[in-house]
């Protein structure tokens, strides 16, 4: 029997690159994708393939930029998109961020250019998520709000073109009844791996949705 083998592509920041080998696409980093690829790669030998192309700081514009070569070229038939923190992190830290307009903006118009060049892609997008830590923790009431608009804007830009959203903040914040923040994030952002385990379960249960 062939069987016909599906390219998995993750696409999104430093929370979706966790130090992979850029060279070598079977060393997808320390998280969730790496996770999502032994669980979906073991339960299903040789259908998937998966590739990690998530660079740690970019924003919604920065993936913009590269969607040619970091996901069109790559021919994904799944591709996932968890792009948002560092469009509020950078706009509140150093004002050069992106508005939750624009990340809309933008991330539209990087599900346009990939539909419009691989028709049958099926697409999930992951809502970014902060907590309150290390990450600018005189200013959080400020990033939170930012991050959640710009999570706002994430599941528009989901319902309009009707493709999966992953909600992940309310995830997160009820983890907190369980254990510290510290327990599941390195500084309110970046993930340790339990934190990515949750986002992992999430990935899998909405990729289960639509494949």
């Amino acid at each position: 029997m062939v069987i016909s083998v599906k390219r998995i592509l993750f696409q999104g920041d430093s929370i979706t690159d966790m130090y992979r080998v850029r060279d070598l696409d079977h060393y997808a980093g320390c998280g969730y994708a790496t996770l999502v690829s032994a669980q979906l790669g073991y339960e299903n030998p040789g259908e998937y393939t998966f590739i990690n192309r998530g660079i740690g700081g970019d924003r919604s514009i920065d993936i913009l930029a590269r969607i040619k070569k970091d996901a069109i070229n790559l021919k994904p038939d799944y591709m996932s998109i968890f792009v948002g923190v560092n469009d509020a992190w950078a706009e509140i830290d150093t004002g050069n961020g992106v508005s939750p307009e624009n990340y809309e903006k933008y991330l539209s118009l990087i599900i346009d250019e990939v539909k419009v060049a691989l028709p049958d892609i099926k697409l999930m997008i992951l809502e970014p998520f902060v907590l309150k830590y290390l990450i600018l923790p005189d200013k959080y009431e400020e990033l939170r709000a930012m991050v959640e608009a710009i999570a706002k804007a994430a599941k528009r830009t989901a319902e309009k073109y009707n493709i999966k959203f992953v909600p992940l903040m309310k995830k997160f914040d009820d983890a907190l009844k369980y254990a510290p923040v510290d327990f599941w994030t390195a500084d309110g952002v970046h993930p340790k791996a339990p934190g990515h385990e949750l986002i992992k379960r999430e990935w899998i249960k909405a990729f289960n949705e639509i494949k």
